[in-house]
């Protein structure tokens, strides 16, 4: 952002002229109009500092913004000048030299990825807004509103949206639909939305659910701010599922938020067809981008990863990666906004996604390691390297697995311990997958403790009052970044699936009192399933048994409680017990092997003849031999 200062007439003008030339992308000219003011001695040398930084950027193509970063922070530290400069400033765009200066650097950083820093750098601006020029301010409050949706802060998006409105006056009201607001609570896929330069964000997903992302450049001419501002509150609206209309005119932004929309609205159908009008519309054109292939290819692959199309999934986002690969292959000679539209990173996220579902476990698991090392506080995504990694152990188990011996039946799932690797190393062993899992862990509890909670409606009141709250207090649950916004449900039943996967990872590791303590807590849980009271049960009775608590086991294998259990909970569950009957010869068998255990082989054998389901057969009978054995040697004895 190129800055004016009011100074005398002919070193205004001088600088009227180098504004007009920069405007003009004549920059040597406008270089050496700022020399003639620095030999004059112009007294607003922050200023013209700040200016020849800037224009000596834009001399580079735009590709030198470590060195543009570099010359704005000496500006900030610079001691010996007063905090706020004594000359007049006026805009053409006007505001001091500290204040652009710290507005650039915070959209350098938004373009770097480095949202939470660009949010700090930015905090200052914004908490003095209604004191800036009006054109300063929508600025300052164009790149915030950016920053809250990119970081999934969907509520303070809100509330700052009605802060501009009923206090500043920078927005207008969105035109509202009359229909009722079509929320949903229902946990939704996870995959992120990449949108290409010329496009507002349209649907995203990833694990859980969308996520925003606006790639538009935030340092256009301050007139365009309020049309900026216009789409972005249009798009805050819409992913908080309030009612707006969206009046097409062609253009690929506005048809690219009415995809947005219609995703959010569960109509899948209409929002890929939007996504594909766009693409025909702009290939018609001669428009499309690398930036626009890969939001269409991306945002075409949530959709059906939201509907269950996995394969297809897969390939859109396979196909959105190597549209992204051409603007990533070179960063480092590479301009903000082309570094600000690689998604590589939420794209990966996706696909790692589309592999679980898919049982590519391997390549699932090396999809999330990319993700991971920038949304390290995500502990659904923790939780999702946890399950490529036990997918994988047991479907290398399975490839030896031929024959049932007695060892193994009496070992019960293989709680031996096993000589493993650094945990240290990511691979997808179960060594590694209780070192996510007690991050996951961690990081759950840490979030339910500090999980915030809406005022219910009737006690909020009317907007021009909430308007003058303080908005920075309003807060979002959106601890699964880049997922939306987490819901408590939502969050107990990630923690409960947490709990169960420790358990079973610790009791094939061999870690017995780690895995009962895991079940403990699991049965514990408020919101338990069906489906996790089972598996809670059946880890805690295994754990005792290798604990030699034979008769505590028991307590957790009476086949009783399955009768109590929903039948639609194991149905709907992508595993292996899909109906009461097989959970009930599963639980069954198991205590046959604790009474096995305590040498009541009797019972134990009443209880086998009662088996009749193909997923317990073999180890049934491997369990019978196993008996009959131990009643021959008793009396031969």
């Amino acid at each position: 952002m190129f800055r004016k200062v009011l100074g005398d007439d002919e070193n205004y003008n001088l600088l009227c002229q180098a504004h007009e030339q920069f405007n003009n992308r004549e920059y040597d000219r406008c270089m050496e109009l700022l020399q003639q003011l620095e030999t004059k001695g112009e007294s607003s040398g922050l200023i013209l500092r700040h200016n020849r930084a800037v224009v000596n950027y834009y001399k580079s193509g735009c590709l030198q913004h470590q060195t543009l970063l570099q010359e704005l922070e000496k500006l900030a530290s610079a001691k010996s000048v007063p905090v706020e400069p004594t000359v007049s400033l006026a805009m053409k765009n006007a505001g001091s030299a500290f204040t652009v200066a710290r507005y650039n650097k915070a959209v350098i950083y938004y373009h770097r990825h480095m949202y939470g820093t660009a949010l700090e750098r930015l905090a200052p601006l914004v908490a003095r807004l209604e004191a800036l020029e009006k054109q300063m301010a929508a600025l300052v409050a164009t790149l915030q509103l950016q920053l809250l949706l990119a970081t999934n802060q969907l509520n303070r998006a809100e509330a700052f949206l009605d802060f501009l409105q009923y206090k500043l006056n920078l927005v207008a009201s969105a035109p509202s639909a009359p229909s009722a607001n079509p929320s949903s609570n229902a946990e939704e896929p996870t995959a992120t939305a990449a949108v290409g330069a010329a496009v507002v964000p349209t649907a995203s997903t990833v694990g859980a659910s969308a996520t925003p992302i606006l790639d538009s450049s935030v340092t256009r001419a301050a007139g365009e701010s309020g049309s900026i501002l216009q789409m972005l509150q249009l798009l805050t609206h819409v992913l908080n599922r309030k009612p707006v209309v969206i009046t097409e005119d062609g253009t690929p932004e506005v048809a690219a938020l009415k995809a947005q929309q219609y995703y959010i609205m569960k109509d899948f159908q209409m929002a890929a067809k939007q996504l594909m009008r766009i693409n025909d519309d702009c290939t018609k054109t001669g428009t499309v981008t690398p930036q626009l292939s890969t939001c269409i290819a991306n945002n075409m692959g949530v959709i059906h990863l939201r509907v269950r199309h996995y394969a297809i999934a897969a390939k859109f986002f396979q196909n959105a990666l190597r549209f992204d690969q051409q603007l990533a292959s070179n960063l480092r000679q590479s301009s903000l906004q082309t570094m600000g539209s690689v998604r590589s990173c939420e794209i990966m996220y996706n696909l790692g996604i589309a592999m679980l579902h898919l049982r590519r476990p391997k390549e699932a698991f090396h999809c999330l390691l990319v993700p991971v090392k920038q949304y390290h506080s995500n502990p659904r995504l923790w939780f999702r390297m946890a399950e490529a990694c036990i997918m994988e152990h047991e479907a290398q188990k399975l490839l030896g697995k031929d024959r049932h011996t007695i060892d193994s039946v009496m070992n019960s799932a293989g709680s031996k311990p096993y000589g493993a690797p650094s945990t240290a190393v990511p691979e997808p062993t179960l060594e590694f997958a209780a070192l996510c899992l007690r991050s996951a862990l961690t990081l759950t509890l840490q979030y339910k403790a500090s999980f915030y909670r809406a005022t219910s409606p009737d006690e909020t009141l009317d907007q021009q009052d909430s308007s003058q709250q303080l908005w920075s207090q309003t807060q979002d649950n959106n601890f699964c970044n880049p997922s939306k916004p987490i819901s408590l449900e939502s969050m107990a039943n990630m923690l409960d699936a947490i709990y169960a996967a420790h358990s079973f990872v610790s009791l094939r590791l061999g870690d017995h009192v780690t895995a009962l303590e895991m079940a403990k807590h699991l049965l514990q849980s408020e919101r338990l399933s069906d489906a996790h009271k089972l598996l809670g049960h059946m880890y805690a009775g295994e754990a005792l048994m290798m604990m030699d608590k034979s008769g505590e086991a028991r307590d957790h294998l009476e086949p009783t409680f399955v009768n109590s259990l929903n039948a639609l909970d194991l149905e709907t569950r992508d595993w292996q017990l899909k109906s009461l009957d097989a959970a009930q010869n599963v639980v069954r068998y198991n205590l046959a092997v604790a009474l096995a255990l305590q040498n009541d082989f009797q019972a134990a054998k009443s209880l086998l003849v009662t088996l009749n389901h193909p997923i317990v057969s073999k180890k049934a009978l491997t369990l019978h031999r196993y008996i009959e054995l131990k009643i021959s040697a008793t009396v031969l004895h």
